[in-house]
């Protein structure tokens, strides 16, 4: 039975319904903020709502009821908690107190999606990964914004007080400025008073904030990305060969793959060392 059950959830069919109930369940969130479409066609909307919600009581069910006698198992996936906590929020019951809760739980719907779709979850993962490196490209952006800021202040506080007056107004000047949004017209204003120095500012900090530090960004969701991608094959390997008792034949031919590579570069490494080693007969071919 429990392999059943596994086969069922793990069917293209049954994942692309649940795909498409999610699409329903986020596309009925947003005709619910109409108040026309609500008074017109409410009560199939309430009933459209109603059937969603059961479809994912029913996977839920399924996938407890596929761990067997052990369905605490079910919780140890941090997005199956994620997917249970958003079932629970659509459960609580439509009063005062729980309508604010339930509406937004009904929108939060929509980011079952990423629990759904393997692609989401790889870029979810990685860019939680690269919190910790983004802290101190972040870190390293506000030192940035904070000289320039301060520079700022000295260099264009007579001819354009309203932006550098002061270092907090010169800070926000900087974040349009980094945004791209109308620079220029900032540009033209503390021009005149300073005009070399302006070009150089201003162009300094948009080639250091928007280029180097985009690039440092996305750098580091890339590599994020990479290890999030291995950890998840591991993690896949790891439950192939615990649910088959060994691994698959794709698995062995990875792992001969590289030890055989391992074999010709230890192999050619010799090779060099016999053929320059002194008092040898010949080079070895």
């Amino acid at each position: 039975m429990t392999v059943r059950l596994k086969q069922l959830i793990e069917a293209n069919w049954f994942h692309q319904t649940i795909v498409a109930v999610i699409l329903l369940a986020g596309l009925l969130a947003g005709l619910e903020t109409s108040a026309a479409v609500l008074a017109r066609h409410g009560s199939l909307l309430r009933t459209l709502d109603a059937l969603v919600l059961g479809v994912f009581i029913v996977e839920l069910a399924l996938k407890l009821a596929a761990q067997g006698r052990q369905p605490w198992r079910y919780f140890r996936d941090g997005w199956n908690i994620f997917d249970f906590v958003i079932v629970l929020l659509c459960c609580l019951p439509m009063d005062s107190q729980f309508a604010a809760v339930l509406r937004l739980a009904r929108g939060l719907r929509l980011l079952r999606l990423v629990t759904a779709l393997p692609k989401l979850q790889l870029l979810v993962g990685a860019l939680l990964k690269s919190l910790g490196a983004m802290g101190y490209v972040g870190l390293l952006l506000s030192l940035m914004f904070y000289i320039y800021g301060v520079a700022g202040v000295h260099l264009f506080r007579q001819s354009d007080p309203q932006h550098f007056g002061s270092l907090g107004a010169a800070l926000f000047s900087l974040f349009r400025v980094i945004t791209l949004d109308n620079w220029t017209d900032i540009f033209r204003i503390v021009q005149p008073g300073a005009p070399k120095a302006a070009v150089a500012y201003f162009i300094s900090f948009i080639l250091l904030g928007t280029m180097i530090m985009l690039n440092l960004f996305i750098g580091i969701v890339m590599n994020s990305m990479a290890e999030t991608h291995a950890e998840i094959e591991a993690r896949n390997r790891a439950r192939h060969e615990k649910e088959l008792g060994h691994a698959t034949l794709a698995d062995d031919l990875n792992q001969l793959e590289q030890q055989l590579d391992a074999l010709k570069a230890q192999t050619a490494k010799l090779k060099t060392r016999l053929a320059h080693e002194p008092g040898r007969v010949g080079r070895v071919p």
